[in-house]
């Protein structure tokens, strides 16, 4: 078994129920098995398109996935709960998003998944709610709280 570190957000709808879901959904399929939810925080949008605050968290899972065959399920998920990527606005608003953040101590750079995830550590709304639940995972000698306090928590508030 290995353990996984997923962000998720949803700025449509009733983004805390769609979180919930996403997290039940997860949680369904076999192979993962979710240890840890965050603390859901209020976080304002990314990029250039204007849109509604988003609704982040992070979840902490175990499985017996491989990671490829992960992101397949969690794309899935996205896909079944409304939100269509080929058509999306790129950093557009969005119904769920599910990112693999970490998995175990791997690097992965193929077409379908990078890891550890590119952006992740310029990016409070991943950090905290990640530090939440992973303190003392260390990345590349870091450990996620520490790089959490070392980000700018502006725009994070707790939902």
């Amino acid at each position: 078994m290995s353990d996984a570190l997923l962000s998720l957000g949803s700025n449509i709808g009733d983004s805390r129920a769609n979180i919930a879901e996403a997290v039940r959904r997860l949680n369904d399929e076999i192979g993962v098995t979710v240890k840890a939810l965050s603390p859901l925080y209020r976080t304002a949008p990314v990029g250039p398109v204007t849109q509604d605050d988003f609704v982040n968290g992070a979840v902490r899972i175990e499985t017996s996935l491989e990671p490829e065959e992960l992101i397949k399920r969690c794309l899935a998920i996205e896909a079944s709960m409304g939100r269509d990527r080929t058509n999306a606005l790129r950093w557009g608003p969005r119904i769920i998003d599910i990112d693999i953040i970490l998995y175990d101590d791997r690097t992965i750079e193929s077409e379908a998944l990078t890891l550890p995830h590119p952006r992740f550590r310029e990016r409070a709304f991943v950090l905290i709610p990640s530090a939440d639940i992973a303190p003392s995972w260390v990345i590349d000698g870091q450990r996620l709280d520490e790089l959490a306090a070392a980000t700018d928590h502006t725009g994070v508030q707790r939902a």
